[in-house]
């Protein structure tokens, strides 16, 4: 009697990650722009979502592992039949790689994720803006004049101002937090001026093709090139005002406390006319007891710092000589006015008589002339201490829209919405996902890994919506973390609930799928066909 072969597959969670390419057609949308020129085994859409199930595979391998990925993976049955993991080679991924950038990786997302946005049906009321820049590892051989990224040194988020980067800007839609622009730029790009030019290139198309009222950004997009250029475009903004400008240092400093209002959850905030830019609107005065106690020590360790530093320019002043005692006592009241800490108390100009000659003057001796030395004792202010320690955890949104329908804590939770896409950059960064360090042939596959990236990111937002809908259209539960039944689980919680799940194949019979629990069956009957499909 012959012993039937065995053939064990690991699906996992990758079965809802390929459901969900699936269900939004992207290896449809990518083969319909960019059609395979030979006959390659694996389409260019194909050869995406390949790369997006390895990106979502949470194993911290590299793109060049792929194949060594796969090779425990049931491939056909993730991708379509005839799909062998020897397929998904590194020259099927590069050819890949180079179509997307060939087709400009910005515009093909961006047409991607309007069908994917309509597709799943979602009303974002808000936009938000962000950047952030992953270090690259290795040599890279690049032209100057070439219109790809620069693989340069730059402002480090990491902390690794010793290597090269890459910086990606992201604008997430805020319903399930789904990027709908993408764009990759040279590891030295600013902030400011990469905002100010996706404003003046692209707003109009994202606002008409996301119809979203609010277009939210952090302190960097609060310039006056930028909030005027929105203006402009009549799309409503809602940013963070740095603190370096001179209009809100002053609105900060000429705060009271009992003007605040309470909005809840330990804010309070004051609304302010403004105009900076020539742009009508509001500022909202924030303060937030959690982070006045998370500054505090801040705080007093910024005084204390500012306070002797304050100390050492009053003693280089006095040993300064003055030519009158107006000028003297001028140059007094010109430093006592920009002191933060200290007050300087009988400060006075003294009369200090100097001689040409050598030696100890004569009984009598008239001097040659008069300097004016200052005088008086450096103590600290506890006023001022206490003022700046009222200041602390204190920031300053703004917006245009004028109408009465924004109020304070609706104005603070459109903002605080941010973390949608700063959720996002933490994904992307996650060990867990891909690692930050990219290692690529050339910087041109580099940018259209970073548009891989921003797939994986879409396909994972948009399947914890999905969960989350589902479960809750269909009045069902998922166990949470401590075995409470949920209807908002996260897709990273999901994916570790369907660890153990395998294809199983016994000689020529059709393969079967093994170890699938309830639990687990809940979420594939709650997402529908393209999931029943793979994980039957």
């Amino acid at each position: 009697m012959t012993t039937p072969s065995y053939r064990i597959k690991n699906l996992d969670h990758l079965g809802l990650v390929a459901g969900m390419c699936r269900e939004l057609g992207l290896a449809r949308m990518v083969d319909a722009i960019l059609p395979k020129q030979a006959e390659h085994h694996v389409t260019h859409g194909e050869a995406l979502v390949a790369m997006i199930i390895n990106g979502l595979g949470f194993h911290s391998r590299t793109l060049h592992m792929v194949p060594q990925f796969f090779a425990d993976k049931p491939t056909e049955r993730l991708l379509r039949p005839g799909i062998l993991p020897e397929h998904l080679n590194d020259d099927a991924l590069g050819r890949c790689l180079d179509a997307l950038f060939d087709a400009d990786v910005s515009l093909l997302y961006q047409a991607m994720a309007e069908q994917v946005v309509t597709q799943l049906g979602l009303n974002s009321s808000a936009v938000h803006l962000d950047i952030t820049s992953f270090h690259v590892d290795g040599a890279y051989a690049q032209d100057e004049d070439s219109a790809c990224i620069q693989l340069v040194k730059g402002y480090s988020r990491e902390h690794r101002p010793e290597l090269n980067q890459v910086v990606l800007e992201l604008i997430c839609e805020n319903v399930a937090g789904i990027p709908v622009y993408m764009q990759a730029m040279s590891g030295n790009t600013n902030d400011q001026r990469a905002f100010s030019d996706v404003i003046r290139h692209h707003v109009q198309s994202l606002k008409s093709a996301q119809q979203s009222r609010y277009f939210i950004g952090d302190a960097a997009l609060y310039t006056a090139e930028s909030i005027l250029a929105l203006h402009q475009q009549d799309q409503l903004f809602v940013t963070r005002v740095p603190m370096t400008l001179k209009d809100s240092k002053h609105a900060v400093s000429s705060l009271k406390a009992d003007q605040l209002e309470a909005l809840g959850e330990g804010y309070y905030g004051y609304w302010l006319e403004a105009d900076y830019a020539g742009v009508p609107q509001r500022w909202l005065m924030v303060r937030s007891e959690q982070a006045t106690h998370r500054e505090q020590k801040t705080v007093i360790k910024n005084l204390l710092k500012t306070g002797t530093q304050e100390l050492k320019q009053f003693q280089k002043l006095c040993k300064k000589a003055f030519a009158c005692q107006e000028d003297a006592e001028q140059a007094l009241a010109d430093f006592c006015s920009n002191l933060s800490v200290l007050r300087i108390e009988n400060g006075a100009s003294i009369a200090h008589p100097t001689f040409s000659s050598k030696g100890r003057p004569k009984k009598g001796q008239a001097p040659d002339s008069i300097d004016y030395l200052l005088t008086g004792q450096a103590v600290t202010c506890l006023k001022k201490m206490a003022k700046a320690q009222e200041q602390s955890g204190i920031f300053i949104l703004a917006t245009n829209d004028m109408s009465d329908d924004l109020d304070m804590a609706g104005l603070l939770a459109a903002y605080k919405s941010q973390q949608t896409v700063e959720r996002g950059f933490r994904f992307l960064k996650s060990p867990d996902f891909m690692v930050s360090s990219l290692f690529l042939k050339k910087p041109e596959r580099i940018e259209a890994l970073l548009m891989i990236m921003t797939c994986s990111l879409m396909v994972y937002a948009a399947l914890e919506h999905r969960i989350r809908q589902s479960l809750r259209q269909k009045d069902l539960t998922f166990p949470d973390m401590k075995n409470k039944p949920s209807q908002t689980p996260t897709a990273r919680w999901v994916f570790q609930c369907f660890g153990g799940i395998h294809e199983l194949g016994v000689g020529e019979a059709p393969p079967l799928i093994v170890n699938l629990q309830p639990p687990q069956q809940t979420i594939v009957n709650a997402l529908g066909e393209h999931y029943l499909t793979i994980y039957s």
